[in-house]
């Protein structure tokens, strides 16, 4: 028979485990964890998609960090650029300023930018995109709905990247932090194609 301040402790244990695995504190493979990073840091992996081998990505619906409605749908018909991303993530704090770059480079080829602010507090998410100068929208993802709605294709990890076709339709992934040049290449074939 086990004592009671045993039993509490091993009580305590189960239950802070449990948080961490609930709170996302495991890592993958190529993935880690730090008690400082306190969230999963993807390992940059690009996974692409033949264009007969992509799935739909799911209809969703949401509010931008300045209050304007986002239909994903509507953005048919462009190659759409989608980054899932925290203002407390140090990866995404050092991308984010890459990735505006380039939306200002390729928005004229019909590539769009789309930012999901993810599990995150609004005020300091939108400080974070006034003090970097950002011009794309970016999608108040606190709820965690946006994400979930992408379940199957994203990472524990931040930050995330999923790029789609023309079509709607999931072509690429970037598990973790990615660069213009990476994300230029990625985009090159599906820009290309009409």
């Amino acid at each position: 028979m086990r004592s009671r301040p045993l039993a509490r402790l091993l009580g305590a244990a189960w239950a802070l485990s449990a948080v961490c695995v609930l709170a996302g504190c495991s890592t993958q493979a190529g993935g880690t964890t730090t008690a400082d990073q306190k969230f999963v840091a993807g390992d940059s992996a690009v996974t692409t998609w033949p264009a007969g081998d992509r799935s739909a990505a799911p209809a969703v619906h949401a509010t931008t960090l300045d209050g304007h409605a986002f239909d994903l749908a509507g953005y048919r018909g462009k190659v759409v650029v989608l980054n899932f991303w925290a203002s407390w993530c140090a990866p995404c704090r050092v991308e984010s300023p890459a990735l505006e770059g380039l939306a200002a480079d390729l928005s004229a080829s019909g590539v769009v930018f789309v930012g999901i602010d993810s599990r995150d507090d609004p005020d300091s998410a939108r400080a974070f995109l006034a003090d970097i100068g950002s011009s794309y929208p970016n999608v108040d993802d606190s709820s965690g709905d946006f994400s979930l709605a992408f379940h199957a294709l994203l990472p524990p990890g931040f930050p995330s990247t999923l790029v789609l076709d023309r079509y709607g339709r999931v072509a690429a992934r970037v598990n973790g932090p990615t660069t213009q040049p990476r994300l230029r290449a990625l985009l090159a074939p599906l820009v290309a194609t009409s």
